[in-house]
């Protein structure tokens, strides 16, 4: 079987893809074996990927063949079961990280637009953006603002709009979406621009909130602390505008 075809035969999701590499260490540990193509694929996927790199088993990230994985484990004992014991507790933390996360097609949507548009920069953001939206809502709320910060400056960069590091989001936004014809004085239809209206309210909206229940200022007294349900909605709004700007973008481009 060539690469193309072990490809064909992985998950779709993103946790059954780390689920599907646990299995295989698994059988590699005991009776069975995992196909070299499969685990390098896998794990290059998974090294390169900024919502599991930081949790990717050392055991994976330090052997680059699976007979390798089989040796380290039969130094460990001589024994089925204590290496199958290694492996889930090994794999526990990612597969925690990515059960809790819940993420659904949006959020894979919007993933894989980013992550084609500028892996380092814009997917790193949003990949820290929806990590926090559980554990850290205070957080997430200050990621998601980054988030399209990040995207803003990614595409005023590249349609060569200059641009002071010292501009605030609305500002950064307003510029992008005139470069992009996005902006509602841009328009004479009305329904265009009230859409277009709400979308920098949107934005102008998120730069607020962060302001005011986000991590990067502090509190009084009585501090604002928002809940993953709020942090959750703040994310999902900045994911669906950075990937609309993103694919304007693109449009554009073409």
């Amino acid at each position: 079987m060539n690469a193309s075809e072990e490809m064909d035969d992985f998950p779709e999701s993103l946790l059954d893809r780390v689920r599907y590499l646990q299995n295989g260490i698994v059988a590699q540990a005991t009776d069975g074996a995992m196909s070299e193509e499969a685990y390098a694929l896998l794990r290059r996927e998974l090294m390169n990927d900024p919502r599991t790199k930081d949790l990717l088993p050392d055991l994976i990230r330090t052997n680059r063949h699976p007979m390798a994985v089989r040796g380290d484990l039969q130094r460990l004992s001589p024994s089925w079961q204590p290496r199958r014991e290694h492996i889930w507790k090994s794999f526990g933390p990612l597969l925690d990280r990515l059960e809790d996360a819940a993420v659904a097609p949006a959020d894979e949507h919007v993933a894989e637009t980013l992550a084609s548009f500028d892996p380092e920069g814009v997917h790193r953001a949003w990949a820290k953006a929806l990590d926090r939206r559980t554990q850290d809502p205070e957080g997430a709320v200050t990621a998601a603002r980054s988030l399209l910060e990040t995207v803003c400056k990614r595409i005023l960069d590249e349609a060569g709009v200059p641009y002071a590091d010292s501009e605030d989001l609305p500002k950064l936004y307003r510029m992008t979406a005139e470069a992009l014809n996005l902006a509602p004085s841009q328009h004479t239809e009305e329904t265009f621009r009230t859409i277009l209206g709400n979308c920098q309210q949107v934005v102008n909206s998120l730069a607020t909130i962060r302001n005011r229940i986000g991590d990067a200022h502090g509190q009084g007294r009585k501090p604002v602390r928002p809940l993953p349900r709020h942090a959750a909605l703040v994310v999902n709004l900045a994911g669906a505008m950075s990937t609309f700007l993103v694919e304007t973008w693109r449009a554009r481009s073409e």
